[in-house]
């Protein structure tokens, strides 16, 4: 099994592509090679084959062999970051189906201000009182409050205060933001306050809701539209959720979506918290200088 993490990569098949790579396989999103480029579905009939793998890992082997002689033939040693660089992952035999691991990580990992999503080409900001969660919310980028409390339904569990995650809106039909985050609300509040995935209420499923915020607003440069409700549940004090959907900054076609869930309990993150960290989304590759941390609490 690849311990390579998820990341963009070149195409083996192709290097003027970049091809997205989900840690497990590669996934049909691609983009042409560079920062900037635009993310698209590769045409019908597209694959990466044992063939064309063990041709691309030839390639870069006899490219690094040659610089090395050039730096060598110099009379110089070879800098630390070419001395450091890691091997080219090993190529699929020419009969094999699967496809190869990419070999370096995602950039941004190592900047403890920001939580990387990679995939929708955007950073969320880690505000002071927050962290990345070692488990996150079914394995999406996600920032959450240090702090929490036990379940108001399942004190045996513990509940954070707030929580950010974000994904790439599929199968909603549409590309409007606006339509996306009145179709997603529901589903981000019943994922936070009803039954999670052991099926276990831990708020006691959801009461009532009302419509506390719906607006446009612009993230990372782009215009989008965010929809906020209250919601009351069944025990303890329930809490907010906000649908928040934009178009990606690498212009995906397909929009992103960013869930914040907050309690309303003691010592929970007020609801502005919300916007604070809306307004530290950046696309991926700004300097985001700690984003919104040094002024919002748990």
């Amino acid at each position: 099994m690849s311990m390579t993490p998820p990341g963009w990569y070149p195409d083996p098949g192709n290097p003027a592509v970049e091809h997205w790579w989900d840690g497990t396989a590669w996934t049909g999103h691609t983009r042409a090679a560079g920062a900037a480029a635009v993310m698209a579905a590769p045409p019908p009939g597209h694959r990466r084959t044992g063939r064309a793998v063990a041709a691309a890992a030839g390639v870069a082997v006899v490219a690094v062999v040659a610089a090395a002689a050039v730096v060598l033939g110099s009379g110089d040693e070879p800098p630390a970051d070419a001395a450091n660089s890691p091997a080219p992952p090993p190529a699929s035999s020419a009969g094999s189906s699967a496809s190869p691991a990419p070999a370096s990580g995602s950039p941004g990992e190592e900047d403890p201000s920001v939580v990387v999503d990679q995939l929708n080409g955007i950073t969320l900001p880690v505000p002071a009182g927050w962290e990345e969660p070692e488990f996150g919310t079914g394995n999406l980028p996600t920032v959450a409050t240090v702090a929490a409390d036990p379940c108001p339904a399942a004190s045996s569990r513990s509940c954070r205060r707030g929580s950010v995650s974000s994904l790439t809106a599929t199968a909603t039909g549409t590309d409007d933001p606006r339509a996306i985050a009145r179709g997603d609300i529901a589903e981000a509040a019943d994922r936070a306050f009803e039954e999670d995935g052991l099926g276990v209420r831990p708020h006691g499923g959801i009461r009532s809701h009302e419509v506390v915020a719906e607006r446009s607003t612009v993230v990372a440069g782009r215009t989008g539209h965010l929809v906020r409700w209250r919601v009351t549940t069944h025990q303890g004090p329930g809490g907010y959720v906000q649908s928040l959907v934009f178009p990606s900054p690498l212009g995906s076609e397909s929009p992103v979506i960013v869930r914040f869930v907050l309690s309303a309990g003691p010592g929970a993150p007020p609801p502005s918290v919300m916007d604070d960290i809306t307004r530290g989304i950046r696309p991926v590759g700004s300097s985001t200088g700690g984003g919104v941390g040094s002024s919002i609490g748990p």
